[in-house]
């Protein structure tokens, strides 16, 4: 015990006479012993510093990375999962929509069908009991999807004459819409009124195309 106490304190001794400074690597063998392990520990704390910076930190970084990427296809898997449950709802709305639209575009005349058209809203007029001023169709109009063919109307008569004629072409088979009203009494005939407006309906550009080519 006495031996291996002096030994210590020897080792510590020739420590604290070490000149820092003038130490050389090639004398290695001849260093202390406290110094040589002391040296050792400081190597093993750099390699492992270094074996964490570059492996353990690396991986750490890829492993938060793919924790992210994680998150995101979870998310993502929630998303497409959500949007299959509600595909078979999605696909009958949508059968829906067609048919609606299969519909209305029946409810479109062609351009061959518009004179037509308009001796159904003359009848119409006739039907009230309504005198017809005019009734006159304006230049067709192309946009995207359709043509407009917009019709000028001005027709006279009674207020209920008139209410109903208005509500008849609303009724008519083929789709027809009224804007721009104009109601006012005509002079010197009592509770005649006259009505003008700017009707439209419409003709399916793909119709419209088809029919251009055939001819």
């Amino acid at each position: 015990m006495r031996l291996d106490r002096d030994w210590w304190l020897d080792e510590w001794q020739r420590l604290h006479e070490v000149d820092i400074q003038a130490l050389d690597i090639k004398e290695a063998g001849s260093w202390p012993l406290l110094l040589k392990a002391l040296c050792l520990v400081l190597a093993l704390l750099l390699s492992l510093g270094a074996m964490y910076w570059f492996v353990i930190s690396e991986r750490r970084d890829g492993w938060a990375a793919a924790e992210r990427e994680e998150t995101r296809l979870l998310e993502e898997y929630r998303s497409k999962a959500a949007e299959a449950a509600h595909l078979p709802n999605m696909e009958e709305k949508l059968e829906e929509i067609n048919a609606q639209m299969t519909r209305l575009r029946a409810m479109l005349p062609t351009s061959v069908e518009i004179p037509s058209l308009l001796d159904s809203i003359s009848d119409a007029a006739v039907d009230n009991q309504l005198n017809i001023e005019n009734i006159r169709l304006r230049s067709t109009v192309t946009q995207e999807h359709y043509v407009e063919h917009p019709f000028d109307i001005q027709v006279r008569g009674e207020y209920h004459q008139i209410a109903q004629f208005v509500a008849d072409m609303a009724a008519l088979s083929r789709i027809v819409t009224q804007h721009d009203f104009t109601l006012e009494p005509v002079e010197g005939q009592g509770s005649t009124l006259r009505l003008s407006m700017l009707a439209r309906t419409y003709s399916d550009l793909s119709r419209v195309q088809a029919s251009e080519d055939d001819a």
